[in-house]
């Protein structure tokens, strides 16, 4: 399609297209994976059910009469505030991950945006965030409260922004975390705690 860069594997594709279950609950999570999370599964139900359940036909059918209807804020991922690549955590510990994310685009986001989880490993029961309104370039710091695995080892999660109306948009934010006995990061966020309590104003780019 014109302003369209599609790009889908057709063997994946064909792979899916003759799947033949009729499990729905399947057929609207790789409809979802295939979008990148573009869609809730409300939205990903409505375009499977338009097309008798066949993925191929609905994926087809969302680029072809959804994506010019949409403006879909942006949003690019800066940094890991907290949660870096290469530390630890000890088994059982309550953190807070820190990203802090950009709205990289013309405009700025509606009302009621959020950061929700979407994949992989949770760490807690936590699994969505209130996002401000972040006007066009604006950075700020967006903070979930955490609990890591009790067993030792690599885990990771995926977040993405949402919007009010359920439609996700920007980077996929990852959670990369080792899990080991030992771990010092519970202990050094422990110790900058008190600092963070008092510290609650939002993160702003100062001009």
């Amino acid at each position: 399609m014109e302003g369209m860069d599609v790009d889908l594997d057709p063997e994946l594709m064909q792979k899916f297209s003759c799947l033949g279950t009729t499990d729905k609950d399947v057929l609207i999570s790789e409809f979802q994976r295939l979008l990148g999370f573009q869609l809730n599964p409300a939205g990903c139900a409505f375009f499977l059910d338009m097309t008798n359940w066949n993925l191929q036909a609905a994926i087809g059918a969302y680029y072809d009469f959804e994506s010019p209807n949409i403006s879909v804020p942006s949003m690019s991922f800066v940094e890991d505030v907290t949660i870096g690549e290469g530390e630890s955590i000890p088994p059982d510990t309550q953190f807070v991950k820190t990203w802090r994310i950009q709205n990289s685009g013309a405009e700025a986001w509606p009302p009621g945006v959020c950061l929700k989880y979407v994949g992989g490993d949770q760490f807690g029961h936590v699994n969505m965030v209130m996002v401000r309104s972040l006007e066009p370039q604006e950075i700020a710091d967006v903070s979930v409260q955490m609990c890591s695995p009790s067993r030792a080892g690599m885990y990771q999660g995926q977040w993405r922004m949402c919007t009010a109306t359920g439609l996700y948009y920007g980077d996929v934010i990852w959670v990369i975390l080792s899990v080991e006995v030992g771990g010092l990061l519970g202990v050094t966020q422990q110790l900058s705690s008190f600092e963070t309590e008092f510290n609650t104003q939002p993160h702003r780019k100062w001009t």
